[in-house]
């Protein structure tokens, strides 16, 4: 069996943010159930921390980049537990898009080698990443 570049730690980290996202998808298909979609961002923010490590996910969150995105994540993260689920995932998502956007076109080099349906995620995850890249420069 091949060796992976992922350490043990990093591969749980994997695995709870992608435990994350499906929590965040259910809880958008429940009709925004707030349980679900606070589990899916403890999930998610626990996963990143293990993946990369506690200190660079504080500084990844903390750059001057990256504060109205985070300011943003936060308020939707403090709204779904205040009972605005709706709201809250509104703003979070806007966050993530913020804060993430720069991944896009990484996830997309390896999502568009899915048979099928991979190209159209690829250029939908192109296009979302270069729009929050067009937002970030006219800030």
């Amino acid at each position: 069996m091949p060796t992976m570049w992922l350490t043990d730690t990093q591969k749980i980290g994997v695995a709870f943010c992608s435990g994350g996202g499906f929590f965040l998808l259910g809880g958008v298909m429940m009709f925004f159930d707030r349980s679900m979609l606070a589990m899916g961002n403890i999930l998610f923010l626990i996963g990143l921390t293990l993946i990369i490590g506690a200190q660079k996910t504080l500084s990844f969150f903390a750059r001057r980049q990256k504060w109205k995105g985070t300011a943003a994540f936060t308020a939707g993260i403090i709204l779904i537990l205040m009972r605005w689920a709706f709201f809250g995932f509104i703003i979070e998502l806007y966050g993530i898009l913020v804060l993430f956007g720069d991944f896009f076109a990484t996830i997309a080099g390896f999502v568009g080698n899915i048979p099928v349906v991979g190209p159209y995620i690829a250029k939908a995850l192109e296009r979302v990443g270069a729009v929050s890249r067009s937002q970030e420069s006219a800030v």
